[in-house]
């Protein structure tokens, strides 16, 4: 008896709580999800597979060209895009929330006005900074990029046989793209200048570090030498020039690292940090500095720089460890003075004033002002595009956005980090795609670029598009094109570190002592930038 009417009460339970629960569901209906809205959903196309090969080709190396001033090594500005899918954080809110709450670099007006010029688009199309972003959205970005000069000194190849490619690294010169750096890069000067691409980095070294630098050509050989670096049988050898006299006897700095900002790159020691251990030896000294090897047995992050810094000796022209930010004592010992925040914005001030930039102007070449030339630059090309067939050279420009992105330019575009997708620019409204007499684009290109020398003819045409895109220097919209910047000198591109030797089991590349490490070599050498630093 007892059983069933427990099991009554039971039922009568779960029907009110049904009741009970439904009448909630009538009263306090479900609220819609972030980014819904009343309107019917807009239609985003599903996301494409990424590309498998992350490595750059000659589909990338064709975006722009070198040219030398002053001895240094340049790259005229070119387009480029960034694209991302859209963040979880910013479904349900538009374009312009985006864009100005999230991409600081340039103001709420410039990301209009890219928006109106078809430098903004979503999903392959022209983008509305009112739109309700949603799920999967593809944003693209459209900049004209321009990339800092590097020393113009030419990239020595120490060996290139079936396994491996090993440069003598100018200083100046990132590894591989990242940052403002690009084109700019070793990657990209031995795929344009030597015909090399597919390579695996070995090892990496700082951008104004110099010397040996080691490409695989395989990932099994990649993994074969990681292994032996994991394994401790690969010796580095290092030489620097350092401030002060360096004791004579064999130093062993055990301090321990931590990593104060990846973004800012700083580092310094602390009980907290990974364990290291670098060896240091002096060959020479003038009692004004001092030229040590260096030997790391272990891979931190600027192991050398850093505990040279505790040890009271920083490199010679080094712009972080060496910088009067770290107080009075220098770093020496461990004594800083600040505290990590305020050393971090220290560093950042002292970075905006060594790029300093001269009074901006906001008229092109021709006098016209920015607004009246928006986007001039980027949509005439792309009418020239439009104008004839596609040619292999057009192709090639196209399909040079495919590549992923391994750094963002800046704050603005480390948002538009996640890969780039096999998707070609947006097509130009039906207005601008009706043709205006190929004669008269060019004559209109010629009007905001200095110098170029167009044949009009019609056998040319296809041939000259390429060429046309690259000519495209200045760009009203672009705020960099708003400013000059005066060169580097070389004192601001050369640090005195340089990976003298790398030596494995069976193996050796080594270059020549660099000329800042001889004997002969003057501290007074650095201020005039005439002399030979490298």
């Amino acid at each position: 008896m007892e059983g069933p009417r427990k099991r009554c009460i039971c039922d009568s339970n779960t029907e009110e709580a049904e009741k009970s629960e439904s009448d909630v569901v009538e009263e306090n209906p479900p609220k819609k999800r972030k980014g819904e809205t009343a309107s019917p959903r807009r239609y985003v196309p599903p996301p494409q597979k990424k590309s498998d090969c992350v490595s750059f080709n000659e589909q990338h190396f064709v975006e722009t060209e070198y040219f030398f001033e002053n001895g240094l090594r340049k790259v005229r500005p070119y387009y480029y895009d960034f694209v991302t899918h859209c963040k979880g954080r910013w479904i349900g809110k538009t374009l312009r929330e985006v864009f100005q709450h999230e991409f600081l670099a340039e103001s709420i007006s410039y990301y209009e006005a890219a928006a109106e010029g078809g430098r903004l688009s979503l999903n392959g199309g022209r983008a509305d900074m009112e739109t309700v972003l949603q799920d999967n959205d593809l944003i693209r970005n459209t900049v004209h990029r321009h990339e800092p000069p590097v020393m113009g000194a030419c990239l020595q190849l120490l060996a290139n046989t079936d396994e491996v490619v090993v440069v003598n690294k100018p200083a100046s010169l990132p590894v591989h793209p990242c940052g403002r750096f690009r084109h700019n890069t070793v990657m990209f000067v031995l795929g344009k200048e030597h015909g090399l691409y597919g390579l695996h980095t070995m090892h990496r070294l700082d951008r104004l570090t110099s010397g040996v630098l080691v490409f695989t050509k395989t990932i099994e050989v990649a993994q074969r030498f990681d292994k032996l670096v994991r394994e401790r049988q690969v010796v580095k050898e290092y030489v620097c020039r350092v401030h002060g006299d360096f004791p004579a006897h064999h130093i062993v700095c055990e301090e321990p690292i931590l990593v104060m900002s990846y973004k800012v790159g700083v580092c310094r020691v602390d009980p907290n940090g990974k364990s290291c251990r670098t060896v240091f030896k002096r060959l020479s000294t003038n009692g004004r500095s001092s030229v040590v090897l260096c030997y790391p047995e272990t891979g931190r992050m600027h192991q050398i720089r850093v505990h040279l810094q505790f040890l009271g000796h920083p490199v010679l022209q080094d712009p972080v460890y060496n910088s009067p930010v770290w107080g009075a004592a220098g770093g020496r010992g461990g004594n800083f003075l600040v505290s990590d925040e305020k050393l971090l914005l220290d560093l950042e001030e002292e970075y905006k004033k060594v790029n300093i930039v001269l009074p901006p102007h906001n008229f092109d070449e021709t006098g016209r002002s920015k607004k009246e030339v928006s986007c001039a630059g980027l949509d005439e090309v792309k009418k020239l595009e439009e104008q004839e067939e596609v040619t292999a050279s057009v192709e090639t420009r196209e399909n040079c956005f495919e590549d992923k992105l391994e750094n963002a330019t800046n704050n603005d575009q480390a948002a538009l980090e996640e890969h780039l997708l096999e998707q070609k620019p947006a097509d130009l409204d039906e207005d601008k795609k009706q043709a205006q007499g190929l004669d008269e684009l060019v004559m209109e290109l010629e009007e905001c670029v200095d110098d170029v020398d167009v044949n009009t003819s019609e056998a040319s045409k296809s041939s000259r598009i390429t060429s046309l895109q690259k000519a495209v220097t200045y760009d009203s919209l672009c705020s960099e094109c708003q400013v000059t910047r005066p060169d580097p000198k070389p004192t601001e591109l050369v640090m005195c570190l340089h990976a003298l030797r790398y030596k494995g089991p069976d193996w050796e590349f080594s270059t020549p002592m660099p000329a800042w490490a001889h004997a002969d070599w003057s501290e007074d050498d650095c201020v005039n930038d005439s002399v030979d630093i490298g």
